[in-house]
């Protein structure tokens, strides 16, 4: 069984008590039954007559919102006495995690081993994959949304999102295992109350609703210190957890559901499935028609067959959410992650983790004008684990934007949202031209625009290799250590100054590195010109936290079966 999921919000009694018409029963049975609603459990206490028909029902949901949650419970309850059954009891809009809690709590009270309380949520038991060969890839796509609307000055809202897939595919390229994950950053004049804010560089500022009530309440600016804490504070909508409800879930559960979905399908056949069964005006997986649904899908649907229209009843019960639209493009991270896959070696993995790291940097220095340098980095990490939380598979990406006055060729930039400027380097000779000013195409592109570290390829050339070499290398290093391993080889072989691995003393070397390499024994010595010959980048700096990724990947893991070889 799915998760049930719906919406509403807080806490606030809900009781209703109906008979049918008023008459008299004379042979009825009394079952009692239990199901999740939004704010909490749902219980049903129904009557049956002796031929099934539902002659009285009491329906509690003391934890679902009042005005909303409880008023979806009293029109489900008059729904179902009406018919004498569940059969045909649709959820009612706006409140359908309360719905669908409701009719879940009858449904198990009629017929628990069918619809056993409590329920199993969606991927709690992982199911066993085999494979000779796999691959694992990790996509990451980034894109500018326009809105919802504006603030109460009429000034504009806007977004990136970033969304992350990492996925597992067998040697057919048929979807083992998947994990997705987003990041919504807005500008701060967004009055939903637990969305990631960014209201610029320091030297910027935007509109600022403080406490969430859609009316704003000044300007923020950063300075260093709060613009570091600024991106430090962001979250991943997993991250978000329970506070990020939507439809009929958390944005979490309907990751979940589409995760489970697309096991088994290659990414041909998920853009396919998405073709055949979502909106093309929103991209949701299609329901049934109300009066409010647009043309274009109420045809779609109709020209599904029977089979087709439960398999997407199914669908929607737990994920109602967009695969494609302002809001981020998970269909084409998922493509990305084909494309950018890496043949694993012979492993087990009983735990899979998607972790990210968001950190500011200030600089590198200042331009021409004495202008500070910004940028932040993401850091992206998929590892696989076995039962001993031991590595036995790893991804790592990154997406580094600078400020436009940074000089270096290749780098992703950004300039801010529209409305906000910047000073531009457009030759990257490390002279001024002028300031860079988005509208709101140019802010899409630019976003849009943005490419992770390996996307970079041979033109993010670094010490010993290319960024996306170093990174090989490392992953290798880490296959076979646990986490805490990881960290402690960084604490004992890696620069305090700066994160980078220790090397050999030339004059330059600071004295604590050099002293921290003389400690080590020739054999750990000779480990680190092995590793150094290959990989030299830093593990944690202001570059970005690798292994706080790292972590983050061991604490989001969830429940897989993969053998390969």
């Amino acid at each position: 069984m799915k998760k049930l999921i719906a919406l509403t919000l807080s806490a606030a009694l809900s009781l209703t008590l109906f008979s049918a018409c008023g008459q008299t029963q004379t042979q009825t049975t009394r079952h009692t039954g239990t199901g999740d609603g939004y704010g909490g459990a749902i219980t049903a206490t129904v009557s049956t007559d002796e031929n099934g028909k539902i002659v009285a029902l009491e329906i509690a949901g003391p934890d679902e919102t009042a005005g909303i949650g409880d008023k979806a419970i009293e029109t489900i309850t008059a729904a179902i006495l009406e018919k004498g059954s569940v059969e045909g009891v649709d959820a009612v809009a706006g409140a359908t995690w309360s719905s669908n809690g409701a009719i879940y709590a009858v449904n198990n009270a009629l017929d628990p081993e069918a619809y056993p309380y409590p329920v199993e949520s969606a991927g709690s038991e992982a199911d066993s994959v085999s494979s000779a060969e796999a691959a694992m890839g990790l996509g990451v796509v980034s894109t500018g949304r326009l809105g919802p609307g504006s603030d109460d000055t009429e000034t504009p809202v806007y977004s990136f999102n970033q969304v992350y897939a990492a996925v597992v595919f067998d040697q057919e390229g048929k979807i083992l295992s998947m994990k997705l994950d987003q990041l919504e950053v807005a500008t701060p004049n967004y009055d939903g109350d637990g969305m990631p804010h960014f209201a610029g560089f320091p030297g910027q500022s935007y509109n600022y609703d403080e406490d969430h009530d859609a009316v704003v309440d000044g300007t923020l600016a950063y300075d260093d210190d709060s613009y570091l804490e600024a991106i430090a504070a962001w979250q991943t909508k997993r991250e978000r957890g329970d506070s990020y409800k939507m439809g009929v879930g958390t944005w979490a559960d309907q990751a979940d559901a589409f995760e489970a979905l697309f096991v088994g399908m290659t990414v041909d056949e998920v853009e396919a499935w998405f073709a055949k069964y979502c909106s093309d005006v929103n991209g949701r997986p299609l329901k049934a028609p109300t009066e409010d649904s647009k043309e274009e899908d109420k045809a779609k649907y109709e020209a599904l067959s029977a089979d087709e229209q439960a398999m997407l009843a199914d669908v929607t019960a737990s994920a109602t959410m967009s695969l494609n639209d302002s809001h981020g493009d998970i269909l084409s991270a998922i493509r990305k992650a084909y494309e950018n896959r890496k043949p694993l070696e012979a492993m087990a993995a009983t735990g899979f983790g998607l972790g990210l790291d968001f950190m500011g940097r200030l600089g590198p220095g200042s331009d021409d004008t004495e202008t500070p340098v910004y940028s932040f980095n993401n850091v992206v990490a998929a590892v696989l684990f076995d039962e001993n939380d031991v590595i036995t598979g790893i991804y790592l990406d990154q997406v580094e934007v600078a400020t436009p006055n940074y000089d270096g060729d290749g780098m992703p930039h950004f300039a801010g949202f529209p409305g906000q400027s910047y000073n531009y380097d457009e030759d990257h000779d490390a002279v001024v031209d002028g300031t860079l000013t988005y509208d709101d195409d140019s802010f899409l592109e630019a976003v849009a625009a943005w490419q992770t570290k390996r996307e970079r390829g041979d033109s993010y050339k670094m010490g010993v290799g290319t960024w996306a070499d170093q990174a090989d290398a490392f992953e290798a290093l880490f296959v076979g250590m646990t986490v805490d391993e990881a960290n402690e080889w960084f604490a004992k072989y890696c620069s305090d100054a700066n994160g980078r691995p220790l090397k050999a003393p030339t004059e330059d070397s600071k004295e604590e590195d050099k002293a921290k390499y003389e400690a080590l024994t020739a054999d750990e010595q000779t480990m680190l010109a092995d590793v150094t010959a290959s990989a030299t980048m830093s593990l944690n700096d202001s570059h970005g936290n690798i292994l706080g990724a790292i972590q983050a990947a061991l604490e989001s893991k969830s429940a897989v079966d993969i053998t390969i070889g």
